[in-house]
């Protein structure tokens, strides 16, 4: 009987153990939001012939791992707004039309958005950026 008790006490164990540590885990695990800049980022780049200008038309979301940061966020939208138009505008042809040009561009963007709020909050507030629209044409 004592057995029996014993064996199904460490079944039963084993069978909550793995649950423990997933809600564990799930405690620990931030809850994403995203935050659209918006509207959309439209400014020129120089084409590779200085006679004629690009446009390039980009919508940008940040990723926030904790959501009430995204006051914060929403409180220093110009300045993100105006830092973005700033690096887009200041890009060559070249990279405004490559993939791995497009990729450097928003890794910089995004460590120019963690500086300025990291600046500006004393916090780091933004994790990443993600451009789910990358419009370009002239140049």
């Amino acid at each position: 009987m004592l057995k029996g008790f014993l064996l199904v006490s460490v079944a039963v164990w084993l069978l909550a153990t793995p649950e423990l540590g997933h809600a564990q885990d799930e405690a620990t695990r931030p809850t994403y939001a995203y935050v659209g800049l918006e509207p959309d980022i439209v400014t020129n780049y120089a084409g590779d012939n200085s006679n004629k200008l690009g446009y390039v038309r980009v919508t940008i979301e940040m990723m926030v791992a904790d959501p009430s940061k995204i006051l914060s966020i929403e409180h220093h939208m110009p300045l993100l707004r105006a830092t973005a138009i700033e690096v887009f505008g200041a890009q060559p042809e070249d990279k405004i039309r490559s993939l791995t040009g497009r990729e450097d561009i928003r890794r910089l963007l995004l460590q120019k958005f963690k500086d300025i709020m990291k600046r500006e909050t004393g916090e780091d507030v933004i994790e990443n950026i993600i451009f789910t629209k990358y419009l370009r044409q002239g140049g």
